[in-house]
């Protein structure tokens, strides 16, 4: 591949663009370093917990180190098409994505061995619908972009990362945290961590939203595959939640797994209805609606 020019010294940065003021806030809110949050209470409290309390915060950061590692190692594909379409701008906030998703690893890895002490093997948590998501579906939609970059296949590499494992997955995940966590003064540093990973992925999934859009915009048709992608995960996701709570009984902490079946459903039907509106929608519109969106978010 050789370059006939560089959009920096023809035209210049279109720095009034979504993904510019996303790298803006990416600059300015994803600046914090895991090893920089205090976790001596952490590991106090973690004591203090019963088996079963210590099992279920196990199992939930346990879904969650694994899939922030599957982004970091899937990331890349979608990068190279944005880069080979000459996306600049898109291509320099994914910068700040993927760096983001590598410090959510190391901020989890430290949990692990610093609060947890070091469990064994933590892919026992995994379970077959987890697995068939993280394992299967996710890498082989971003892979596939490496061999098939049309608008269809970022639309599906989009949703399914974007939308389901972020948009109601990891957004459903936070519920839990910050049900467990805040509610009983738990684990000062851990509940740092995950407003601060919270807010890294709120600016992830306002780009993911922006991406299909921008596609359902140009190409209206293309609303069915993010429909048909959107359903079909639907059901894995609703699996992996349910399994997070079915070894226990009582389940730990008084939770509720209706309350949490019911968020990542609300969760589901927002991003649903929001790329719903896109279709045939100006990219002006988009630009708008995506900047309002960003402006409103606090990270």
């Amino acid at each position: 591949m050789t370059h006939d020019s560089f959009l920096t010294t023809t035209h210049g940065l279109s720095r009034g663009l979504p993904p510019m003021r996303l790298f803006e806030k990416a600059k300015r809110f994803g600046i914090w370093n895991p090893s920089d949050i205090d976790l001596s209470q952490d590991q106090r409290d973690w004591r203090s917990l019963t088996a079963d309390e210590q099992d279920i915060l196990l199992r939930l950061s346990a879904l969650f180190q694994a899939g922030e590692e599957a982004v970091t190692l899937d990331l890349l594909p979608l990068l190279m098409v944005i880069a080979q379409e000459g996306r600049l701008e898109e291509e320099m906030y994914l910068t700040s994505f993927l760096w983001e998703e590598a410090k959510h690893v190391e901020f989890f890895s430290r949990f692990f061995s610093e609060v947890a002490g070091a469990p064994a093997d933590l892919s026992r948590f995994h379970s077959a619908s987890y697995r068939a998501l993280f394992y299967e579906a996710l890498p082989a939609t971003m892979h596939r972009l490496l061999v098939d970059p049309s608008p269809a296949a970022q639309v599906r590499a989009s949703v399914t990362y974007n939308m389901v494992t972020e948009g109601v997955l990891a957004e459903t995940g936070y519920h839990g945290y910050f049900t467990v966590l805040q509610r009983n003064s738990l684990m000062p540093g851990q509940v740092r961590g995950i407003q601060l990973l919270k807010q890294d992925e709120s600016r992830h999934i306002a780009y993911g939203m922006y991406l299909i859009s921008r596609l359902l915009a140009v190409d209206p048709s293309l609303w069915q595959v993010a429909e048909d992608t959107m359903n079909d995960l639907l059901p894995l996701a609703m699996d992996i939640i349910g399994d997070a709570f079915e070894p226990y009984d009582p389940v730990p902490f008084g939770l509720a797994p209706a309350d949490f079946s019911d968020f990542a459903i609300s969760q589901f039907q927002k991003r649903l209805e929001r790329l719903e509106r896109a279709r045939g929608a100006s990219l002006e519109e988009i630009d708008r609606v995506t900047m309002a969106v960003i402006e409103r978010d606090d990270g």
